[in-house]
This record gives C-alpha cells, structure tokens and sequence, in this order.
C-alpha cells in the first residue's frame, strides 16, 4: 500500500493473470492456489492456444502463465503471437519438461521466464511480480542449459535430418534413400554430428540428443 497527495492511502491494483493450459485440474489448481495471494488476480484461463490469444487480446492480462507442451499450438507459439500482438506482452512459461532445446525455443520466442511445474509456490510468486516489474527470471540451472544449447543448435538442418533418422534406427544407406543424398554424404553428416555433439558413436549420439531435446524420445 503506498500513500497519495493528501494522505489517503492508495491500494496497489492487482497483477491480473491469464493461465494457458490443456489439462484442467492442473489449470484449476494453479487459478485457486493464485487466487488465494494478496496482489493476485487471476481473470481468465484457456485452455488452447485459439482461447489464449482471443483472451490475450479481450482481457489484456499483465502476465500470462504459459504450457509450454499443447496442441496445436504450443506454448513457445502462444508466446510469439502474445508478443505479436503487444510488444510488451509478459510471459511464463509453465512445463514439466526442461529439456534444451524446449527451454530454448521457449525463451527465443520471447517468454521472460520458465518454470518447472514442480516450482515452490515462493518461487512462483517471486517469478510473477519480477516478470511483472519488467525483468528476467532465468534461474541458474536454466541458463546452465541455454549455455549447453549453444553447441547443439550449431547443427546445420540437414544434420538434423540424419540425427533424426539415426534416432529412428536407420542405416546410411536408408538414411541416404530418405534424404536423396549419397551414402557418403550420409557418413560425412554422422561423423559431423558425432563430433558437435562429443558422442563416441551413434547410441552415445541418440543418448544426447534425447537428453538436449534434439529428438523426442522414441
């Protein structure tokens, strides 16, 4: 509560609050739990990204708490079209997988944070009035990982399209039917992938890219 010019005190407005989510009783539970804090109001919920942005425009929320993992748009997407829409929009990004390349996308698109769903209610709290006052809220371990993404990301698309079939269990020579490239060229991308991703051989290769995101797992 802080005072005005003639010493009456004037109320702090609440951060009104948008959740995005595809699973209800999660929704709920976050909207009552959020509910029930001083400062916090929670003016809508929506659970796909069509109800979020007609929401997102209609509402006008100060901060929208984010899934990252919908159909069909996803939460990374959500984000974007948010921001598309007003610059300033500020975003959460809610999600129980914290793979890299997830955590990437997620905060490319333009979310100022990202939280496991597994976060303490404190922290979450902590995380909405810092986004809301205009800041970053990247925790240690979270940028430990957008540090790890950058040698991941230096794979080029086409690398990415081995990787893949590599995942799938396929030779060179199906890969290279796949692809129309030549068996060689095939050789060439694993051998390259191998040495960005600092795998000995191809399961070490799959291992880490599972692990950073590169693929989802099989």
């Amino acid at each position: 509560m802080t005072s005005v010019e003639g010493g009456s005190p004037a109320v702090s407005k609440p951060i009104r609050l948008l959740l995005v989510d595809d699973h209800c009783i999660m929704r709920e539970g976050l909207a009552a739990l959020l509910s029930q804090k001083p400062g916090l109001e929670v003016v809508g919920q929506a659970s796909n990204g069509e109800e979020a942005l007609e929401l997102f425009r209609t509402l006008q929320p100060d901060l929208a708490i984010v899934d990252l993992r919908m159909e069909p748009m996803d939460g990374a997407e959500i984000t974007e079209a948010m921001r598309e829409m007003n610059p300033n929009a500020r975003v959460v990004l809610l999600t129980t997988y914290d793979t890299d390349d997830e955590v990437f996308r997620g905060l490319r698109a333009g979310a100022a944070s990202y939280l496991l769903k597994d976060v303490g209610t404190a922290q979450l709290i902590d995380t909405i009035h810092a986004v809301h006052a205009g800041r970053k809220a990247i925790s240690p371990e979270i940028a430990a990982k957008l540090a790890d993404h950058v040698a991941s990301d230096a794979l080029t698309g086409r690398q990415q399209e081995v990787l893949l079939c590599v995942a799938q269990g396929k030779s060179n020579l199906e890969i290279a039917n796949t692809l129309y490239i030549s068996e060689g060229t095939v050789k060439a991308h694993v051998k390259a992938i191998l040495k960005k991703l600092e795998a000995r051989d191809r399961t070490q290769a799959i291992t880490i890219a599972i692990r950073r995101g590169l693929v989802r797992t099989l």
